[in-house]
């Protein structure tokens, strides 16, 4: 090796080493799916601040409306990896407030109302892994079966706590604006990001989610692992049931009615795809941050709640069409179909 191709070689080498460098930043970025509820939340965020900036000062009232949409689409998250739907949740959330507040001993009420979530949830992995029903029909009907038997269980009215204190104190501020919902919202957020990235039985919700038969194949128990899903978002639902009733200081049986949709749409605006195998806990995060921000700014102006749902629609219905994989089939499907039109006029 001459002194001259010296320096050609060790330029050679930084260019690869930049290309490299550029081809894992590209694949990090492909990979990731957080992109649209950045952009929503910078959007709201700015929004926000232009037109309603109390929001931002109002740190409790708005950490505990993101707190409670991120909840319970935390739950969701688990059960959309793998291509499932749980929407259960909302009625799930409201019968385990009801079972809670119903029991004198606030203690083993909020134990039946954990266990409560957990029977749902199995439950409605027995319909989809056992019976064979789908997702979203199983899930479906239980939201509707849980809707009657909250009111059934309540009579038809909110049922106050006996320990009317101990909600008053669980609503009450630890640090700054940070109260024990928030706590419990963070503690579910840290556990299920491990769960699901660092421990086998998480990863493997991506692998059931991508491909459920190359899963088979695997050896992953796939039907195990729904389950858990299952028992995961019935457990977090109920837990938030528990949370809204003890700072509400009572259970009212259309508790969640508002709540599904927007934490639906936190999931998928977070960039966690409906067929399962994409998406993340911090995408979810992101996504009740913007929602959560979004409904107390709109509350704030004087907007009914069905016109804030007409929002969160349209807001789903976009992150929907604007993701790459649907947006890569609708271009093929205009491909094909110019493809089919010149052919016709070529051959006519």
């Amino acid at each position: 090796m001459t002194q001259h191709d010296t320096p050609v070689k060790q330029t050679m080498q930084l260019g690869q080493a930049h290309g490299s460098f550029l081809d894992r930043v590209r694949v990090t970025i492909a990979r990731r799916t957080e992109g649209r509820g950045l952009a929503l939340l910078a959007l709201v965020v700015v929004v926000t601040a232009l037109l309603e900036p109390v929001v931002f000062s109002s740190y409790q009232v708005t950490l505990g409306r993101v707190a409670l949409i991120g909840l319970v689409a935390l739950g969701l998250t688990a059960v959309i990896l793998m291509g499932e739907l749980d929407l259960s949740v909302a009625s799930t959330l409201a019968v385990s407030g009801v079972v809670m507040a119903s029991i004198p001993d606030i203690g083993l009420g909020i134990v039946a109302a954990l266990l409560t979530g957990l029977v749902i949830g199995a439950i409605n992995a027995f319909f989809v892994v056992i019976v064979g029903i789908n997702s979203f029909i199983a899930t479906l009907g239980m939201l509707f079966a849980l809707r009657g038997l909250a009111f059934v269980l309540s009579d038809e009215k909110p049922v106050r706590l006996t320990n009317i204190d101990a909600g008053i104190a669980f609503g009450a501020p630890l640090v700054g604006p940070i109260t024990p919902r928030i706590l419990l919202f963070i503690a579910a957020f840290v556990a299920l990001q491990i769960f699901l990235t660092r421990m086998k039985a998480g990863r493997e919700f991506y692998a059931v989610g991508g491909n459920r038969q190359a899963a088979v194949d695997a050896g992953i128990p796939v039907r195990r692992r729904i389950l858990t899903g299952f028992l995961i978002s019935g457990f977090v639902a109920s837990l938030a049931g528990v949370i809204n009733t003890l700072e509400r200081t009572a259970a009212d049986p259309t508790a969640g009615s508002t709540v599904l949709l927007a934490s639906f749409a936190a999931a998928i605006i977070g960039g966690v795809v409906l067929n399962g195998g994409r998406g993340s806990v911090l995408g979810t995060l992101i996504g009740a941050f913007s929602l959560g921000i979004l409904q107390v700014a709109l509350t704030l102006s004087g907007v009914q709640v069905d016109i804030q749902d007409i929002f969160i629609g349209v807001i789903l219905l976009l992150a929907v069409i604007t993701d790459p994989a649907n947006l890569r089939a609708a271009l093929a499907g205009v491909r094909s179909s110019l493809r089919g039109r010149e052919k016709a006029q070529s051959t006519g």
